[in-house]
């Protein structure tokens, strides 16, 4: 009996053998790729929290530049933010924070800089439009009407869109285009049913250029050119 449990162990030892003989080699690498993807995976997620907590602590250091009026750390900090993290969510709220102090110090070229870098590299929509608003704005406000148009002329996430009519009228209407101003305040008068206070601001350009919101026809919703 003995001796027989000895061959069938044998046979299943040789069995055993020539499994591996065969796709050992097959094995070891499948094992290797799957245990060298798991590590990378591990890593690249160990490296983006380390990313997040290095962007944060220096997002720390704009904010409290900010908070100071300190314009050099200011430009300091967000320079040294947008070199080491640019690719992180914190850069483009560092630059969105930037902006707005660099213009209150009478720094509205720097300010529109930032403005325009968050415009062109932000992975996030919303981030993206809140930077093209503002820059239409300060564009609006130094005169620059055809540029602050053109940040207007891409379309905007649902929640932007009657903003961003609602300043495209003013541009319209800087130019002197009331037709086309008028169209784009009601388009935003239209967008805006859910922010009524807001909207209310809307209705009164429309009124001081002698339109009711309220009986005018519908315009075209599209973009002016």
């Amino acid at each position: 009996m003995a001796k027989a449990l000895d061959l069938e162990e044998q046979e299943q030892l040789d069995q055993i053998k020539h499994f591996w003989k065969k796709y050992g080699n097959l094995i070891s690498w499948v094992l290797i790729i799957v245990l060298g993807g798991y590590a990378s995976w591990n890593g690249y997620h160990y490296w983006q929290r380390d990313q997040a907590a290095k962007a944060a602590v220096l997002f720390d250091e704009v904010e409290r530049a900010v908070n100071a009026g300190d314009v050099v750390r200011v430009e300091r900090s967000f320079a040294d933010m947008k070199d080491k993290f640019g690719g992180t969510h914190y850069a483009h709220q560092a630059a969105l924070l930037a902006a707005k102090a660099l213009q209150a110090k009478d720094k509205a070229e720097a300010a529109r800089a930032a403005l325009k870098w968050v415009a062109e590299v932000a992975p996030d929509p919303a981030y993206r439009d809140i930077a093209r608003l503002r820059l239409s704005a300060l564009l609006l406000d130094a005169g620059s009407n055809d540029e602050a148009l053109a940040q207007l002329t891409a379309p905007f996430t649902p929640a932007m869109a009657g903003l961003s009519a609602d300043l495209r009228g003013d541009v319209l209407h800087a130019k002197g285009q009331k037709t086309e101003a008028v169209a784009a305040y009601q388009t935003a008068w239209q967008q805006l049913v859910d922010s009524p206070d807001y909207r209310r601001l809307v209705e009164a350009k429309l009124n001081a250029m002698g339109v009711d919101p309220q009986t005018a026809s519908t315009p075209s919703t599209g973009n002016t050119k």
